[in-house]
């Protein structure tokens, strides 16, 4: 997520490094006329986006967190292991509700890992289109042809 020096200056003013007289005093200089403020609360909320436009919202993290690479370790780890297991079993003739259970378990571990992927790596992109009205013509009687089978 990129961050500009707002956000840099709020975070650090949640940590603690900034006080919050120092921030105040370093956004004194800022001014929005009323038209830029209501433009600002205006853009892309209220209104209606044009045809095509790309939306962006980056509240995802954007896999960017040591935990999404843990958890993607881990996640091939268990499926490497689970897969390795029912073909071992499937060559020395396991019982069917045995290799069952390990191959749900590689799907189970597939799915966690498309569901994290799609939660929080997968950027949040939006391409707008709007529906356009069906319209049906009417076909003319006199123009279908018939086929002999």
């Amino acid at each position: 997520m990129k961050t500009d020096q707002v956000l840099t200056l709020l975070r650090d003013v949640k940590s603690g490094a900034v006080s919050i007289d120092d921030a105040r005093t370093a956004l004194e200089g800022v001014s929005l006329s009323e038209e830029q403020y209501e433009s600002a609360i205006e853009h892309g909320v209220f209104t209606k986006p044009k045809v095509g436009t790309v939306v962006r919202a980056t509240i995802s993290p954007a896999a960017e967190s040591w935990l999404m690479v843990l958890f993607f370790i881990w996640g091939i780890f268990w499926t490497t292991y689970w897969s390795f297991t029912l073909t071992y079993g499937l060559l020395n003739g396991w019982d069917q509700q045995q290799l069952a259970f390990h191959l749900g378990m590689t799907f189970m571990t597939l799915i966690m890992m498309g569901i994290i992927y799609l939660r929080f790596v997968l950027p949040d992109l939006v391409v707008v289109k709007h529906r356009r009205n069906k319209y049906i013509p009417i076909k003319d009687t006199e123009t279908w042809k018939k086929y002999d089978a």
